[in-house]
């Protein structure tokens, strides 16, 4: 069972901040060690104004971000990450008019690093508009500065 504090920030960390609010990000649902995030249909989204599909931008966006997310379930915690690398494989035009769902799962993580595969789509996430595999830094304190903070010195 996840933290239950962590459970509730989950939907401030999702669409809490500037650009994830202006996006319209919302967490959707956590099942298990999945986390679902879902980014509506807006048309200043599109990026192909003559098919009215959304941008590959808010795609790889949405995979990034639900990515951290699925990060911070299987740390248990909020804590700083980066994204260290993110591959995207677009596989098909989202569909226009569509919100678009994003589920990921973090699959490995150690003390430094944890890896990502997370998915799109419309209904079905076996028929996915792209897939991402990413890996984030999970920062630490440094020990310096805590051996330091220990000693009662500056590190």
């Amino acid at each position: 069972m996840p933290n239950p504090e962590l459970l509730n920030i989950l939907p401030q960390l999702a669409s809490g901040s500037a650009h994830t609010h202006t996006l319209g990000f919302k967490l959707e649902s956590v099942d298990g060690e999945k986390v679902r995030l879902r980014a509506p249909y807006k048309p200043e989204f599109v990026g192909d104004p003559l098919t009215g599909v959304l941008s590959g931008g808010l795609v790889s966006t949405l995979l990034d971000h639900v990515g951290g997310l699925s990060v911070w379930l299987a740390l248990d915690q909020f804590q700083s990450i980066a994204t260290l690398d993110l591959r995207v494989d677009y596989m098909r035009a989202a569909a226009p008019g569509r919100d678009l769902i994003a589920e990921a799962h973090c699959y490995r993580l150690n003390r430094t690093m944890a890896f990502v595969r997370a998915w799109a789509f419309e209904d079905d996430p076996s028929d996915p508009v792209a897939a991402s595999q990413a890996a984030y830094i999970i920062h630490k304190p440094s020990l310096r500065k805590d051996l330091a903070n220990a000693k009662g010195g500056a590190a």
